[in-house]
């Protein structure tokens, strides 16, 4: 993870969010574009989250979500 004062390295990019940005009311999504990940932050139960499930975009499943990613939801 990076500090939170400072960007992540290249090839990432940070997600932005509103402070209180929890799983709880933001769905986190990702696409595969020309090989890598991009991503997004979208409200649960809107419009624009309906919007971009239906254009190819997957929600991540919050096991997945922080540093270890799947490697800790599997321990």
């Amino acid at each position: 993870m990076t500090p939170s004062h400072e960007p992540p390295p290249r090839p990432w990019f940070a997600i932005r969010g509103s402070g209180d940005a929890t799983t709880m009311w933001f769905a986190v999504l990702r696409k595969r574009e020309r090989g890598v990940f991009i991503g997004t932050l979208a409200m649960h139960h809107s419009d624009h989250l309906a919007a971009l499930l239906e254009s190819g975009w997957d929600e991540v499943p919050i096991a997945e979500i922080g540093v270890d990613g799947p490697a800790a939801s599997a321990s």
